[in-house]
């Protein structure tokens, strides 16, 4: 590592300017394998319905580690002991938090790696730059891994209420234009404190945790799951996937020697050693974006087609509703399709699906976000509220899609 560096402000366009607190920060960010999270977009297609949706994990990462300045920085002038190693450490563990995020954010952890999730490997990532940096990111991980017996740490980090929430709501809501998630993340700084070793928001700011829920959850059917954001996902996975099989078979396609690695290996979490997480460090939405311009070309007609459809825009029609559609109804498109482009079942498959999207605001059952009132009782904030919409939002809402081609297709 170079050991020369300055302590740097960055100009973010959320906060202004965000400084980077410490030399160790500084050269984590320096690291390639943070760097590549330039390349990583944060919200994957959902640019295909968001033009302005382009930024990346990068973005996300430097905002989560500022406002954890800002929470430490509050917590202390309530009295609230955070020493200088657990202010680092909370630092560290919100910088790295998203750092196994593959390309496109969530493509890689269902389709090309075997169901390994991105927090897994972002926990690979820390253990492999804690080797790296001489141990000094142990303690950073025991809180990341909520080890630490201070358990309000882990919850800055990792909770209902946490930087990594504050910051990609308001972010995403400022890059795709959709103001209803937009949420004054100071203000809930602002009103946190500590009580019991439990983070808990003072009672005065219930509104703001009130409008925060009701983003989120407007945030989720509005964009996160967004039906046209939702089959492009849905593409992706199917590309990633059908590559996969194709180069199993011991088809030759055109891929960056990283992609190359994941298509030909089975890679579970067992098998994610030193050498596999550096190739995977060397994987981003760049791979796959050249890698879909050559497939166009593929004599495969569904790699060639569903690498078309997610370059040009030209998706899949897609039906959402409240009930799911009957298996007879999804059969029967998928033999028509079939049985127009002279596909196996198999191949069909990947144009004519169905399944389920979820959305919960709130979870009452896991941990709660808790209000600490006049009198100095801790309580759920959904039983605290006057508004009983809070209760209603913590029910989880599912909807049911049918994707299928397009009649000219």
């Amino acid at each position: 590592m170079n050991p020369q560096n300055k302590l740097k402000i960055v100009n973010d366009p959320i906060y202004g300017f965000i400084t980077i607190p410490s030399p160790l920060l500084f050269d984590l960010i320096e690291h390639p394998y943070f760097q590549r999270l330039r390349r990583i977009s944060q919200m994957g297609m959902s640019y295909l319905v968001y033009p302005g949706a382009h930024h990346t994990r990068f973005h996300h990462a430097l905002g989560a580690m500022h406002l954890m300045q800002k929470a430490i920085y509050v917590l202390r002038l309530k009295g609230v002991e955070i020493s200088k190693k657990e202010e680092e450490a909370l630092n560290i563990a919100i910088l790295l938090h998203d750092i196994g995020h593959g390309p496109f954010s969530h493509a890689m952890e269902h389709s090309i790696v075997e169901n390994v999730s991105h927090e897994e490997i972002s926990l690979l990532f820390m253990e492999e730059l804690n080797a790296q940096f001489n141990n000094r990111l142990t303690f950073a991980i025991s809180v990341f891994k909520n080890e630490y017996e201070r358990k309000f740490l882990h919850q800055l980090i990792s909770s209902q209420l946490d930087m990594d929430r504050l910051d990609y709501l308001r972010r995403d809501s400022f890059y795709t234009g959709v103001s209803e998630g937009s949420v004054n993340s100071e203000r809930l700084i602002t009103m946190l404190n500590v009580k019991n070793d439990l983070l808990v928001v003072e009672e005065k700011g219930i509104y703001s945790v009130e409008k925060f829920i009701v983003a989120r959850r407007l945030m989720y059917w509005q964009v996160y799951l967004h039906k046209t954001s939702l089959v492009a996902e849905q593409l992706l996975l199917r590309v990633l996937k059908r590559a996969k099989e194709l180069t199993q078979q011991g088809v030759e396609l055109p891929a960056s020697a990283a992609l190359s690695f994941f298509l030909k290996n089975h890679v579970t979490i067992e098998g994610f050693s030193v050498k596999v997480l550096d190739t995977f460090s060397k994987l981003d939405d760049y791979d796959i974006i050249s890698s879909m311009k050559s497939w166009v070309s593929s004599e495969d007609f569904v790699l060639r087609s569903l690498s078309e459809m997610l370059l040009n825009r030209n998706l899949l029609k897609v039906k959402m509703k409240s009930k799911p559609y009957a298996s007879e109804k999804i059969e029967e498109r998928k033999k028509t399709f079939q049985k127009k482009h002279n596909l196996s079942a198999n191949e069909a498959s990947y144009f004519v699906f169905g399944g389920e999207v979820f959305n919960q605001a709130y979870n009452m059952e896991t941990e709660t976000i808790n209000l600490l009132t006049k009198t100095g009782k801790v309580v759920d904030v959904a039983k605290a509220s006057d508004q009983l919409n809070l209760e209603a939002l913590s029910k989880k809402v599912v909807k049911y899609y049918l994707c299928y081609p397009k009649s000219d297709y």
